[in-house]
């Protein structure tokens, strides 16, 4: 295993344990919390995990409280932000030195670093969602195909999803089209305009969806082989599932339940299917422990290859709930 700073890497100071925000709705509840010990001790970063829980959509004012109890703790390296991703940037822009192309791009940040004195915002969730479907989409899956992708939600998550896949190496091929709804409208403009700052040949699709009956419709529409997403939330923090209970999925599509954890009824009414349709069903472990290691390694100038992301994703395998 390779775990080396980066060349501009700031020493750690060795007297005191460090401490990583996560910001949160319910970050009790996350894996995180008692995956992180084990992650500190293998990475060797002498460092707590501290939560802060926010309500959706939360005043901007409770945002700016959150980033700069932040920036007022010394012992603070940085934070890794969940839900609220869009909502922090858009309160708290003119807070940070400096954000990334992908921090401008999709309007939002993922990750919060203190470094020499400067408050540093990046996206990683583009990168992270490419290497989680990396794991689940065969190689050439999308080539000469006319397959498409409904992402159910339009928030943070599918964001990012859509812009890695829009600017997916051409060699690997992209969908044909991407299909967003969501219930809120604005939601849908956001990642409308982002889109539009996009140079790539898949075609993008907005709907207002009020009901989980409207999502069955364009579910419906989906041809063989489709890709399928609940970027809802639903399931995990919330009950229930976007589509209905009778909703079929696309004969030998990809199936890929965001949640990590909770009841996550989308999953269950897709592996109830899985044989009959022969889906292949992947949860958000994959992009959990990729959208963690990136921000760590970021926040504490670390440099992780693939042995190492392996060994510490199996530390965390015992806190998995099994899907």
């Amino acid at each position: 295993m390779t775990i080396s700073p980066r060349s501009d890497a700031s020493p750690m100071t060795s007297m005191s344990r460090s401490k990583m925000v996560f910001i949160g709705v319910s970050t009790g509840g996350s894996s995180i919390m008692k995956i992180f010990p084990k992650w500190s001790d293998t990475l060797g970063i002498n460092c707590d995990i501290v939560g802060i829980d926010l309500p959706l959509r939360a005043p901007a004012a409770s945002y700016r409280r959150a980033l700069q109890s932040i920036l007022d703790d010394p012992f603070v390296r940085g934070a890794l932000i969940t839900a609220h991703k869009i909502d922090l940037l858009q309160a708290c822009r003119d807070m940070f030195d400096e954000i990334d192309y992908y921090a401008e791009l999709c309007d939002e940040v993922s990750c919060i670093v203190k470094r020499d004195g400067r408050v540093l915002g990046y996206a990683k969730d583009p990168i992270s969602s490419a290497l989680a479907l990396d794991h689940l989409i065969p190689p050439e899956h999308w080539n000469g195909s006319q397959r498409d992708v409904l992402c159910l939600g339009a928030g943070g998550a599918a964001i990012a999803i859509s812009v890695c896949m829009a600017r997916a190496d051409s060699a690997a091929g992209c969908p044909r089209r991407f299909v967003l709804a969501d219930v809120l409208p604005d939601r849908l403009d956001s990642i409308r305009r982002i889109h539009q700052r996009l140079d790539t040949p898949m075609q993008f699709e907005y709907h207002l969806s009020r009901s989980a009956a409207d999502n069955d419709v364009l579910l419906h529409d989906l041809p063989d082989g489709s890709l399928v997403i609940n970027a809802t939330g639903l399931g995990k923090d919330r009950p229930g599932s976007p589509l209905p209970s009778a909703a079929r999925f696309p004969q030998g599509g990809l199936i890929w339940e965001l949640n990590y954890r909770g009841q996550r009824d989308f999953m269950r009414g897709a592996a109830a299917q899985a044989e009959a349709l022969d889906l292949t069903i992947e949860d958000g472990w994959m992009y959990f422990l990729h959208g963690w290691t990136a921000v760590i390694a970021e926040i504490f100038d670390l440099q992780l290859d693939q042995d190492a992301f392996d060994q510490l994703r199996a530390a965390a395998t015992e806190f998995r709930q099994p899907s």
